[in-house]
């Protein structure tokens, strides 16, 4: 698989009927090694390794209906309360980050009304913070830790 722009970790990889499969430690099972998942499970490790996010309150694929129908986030992180603050959409490193995937993630927001929406390629990562009340979107330089995310939420938002 692609190095990415995010840190190694020891990852445990096994080879099944259907080809290779990635353990997801956030879903507590092995799942198919394909190159978004590849950038999924760096990415998982960032957040929990590098920014702090707690493994408890972290959803994978997490499923929600817009408009009727059924989509799947990539990661959702909650707050101690349960509430969605940030979603996160991963694509294969071969896909642009462009107007189209920030639309996917919009989409999501529109049904979560979280703070944080992120968005990485694993070779290429943004941050944005939403205020709703607002409208407003701020472009972050940097993804924040869990701690930062929890002191920089607008209960107005939730």
């Amino acid at each position: 698989m692609q190095e990415l722009q995010l840190p190694g970790y020891a990852f445990k990889v096994r080879t099944a009927s259907r080809g290779e499969q990635i353990f997801d430690a956030v879903r507590k099972k092995y799942v198919a090694l394909t190159p978004e998942e590849w950038v999924r499970q760096h990415f998982l490790n960032f957040l929990v390794e590098h920014r702090g996010c707690p493994v408890s309150l972290i959803k994978v694929e997490r499923g929600l209906k817009l408009n009727g129908m059924v989509m799947r986030t990539d990661i959702v992180i909650h707050d101690r309360n349960g509430r969605a603050i940030a979603v996160v959409e991963c694509k294969a490193p071969e896909v642009r980050i462009d107007q189209k995937t920030f639309d996917q993630i919009f989409r999501y927001d529109r049904v979560l009304k979280v703070e944080f929406l992120l968005l990485t390629n694993g070779l290429e990562h943004y941050c944005c913070r939403v205020d709703h009340e607002k409208n407003e979107l701020e472009t972050l330089n940097e993804i924040p830790r869990y701690e930062e995310m929890l002191r920089n939420i607008n209960p107005i938002n939730g």
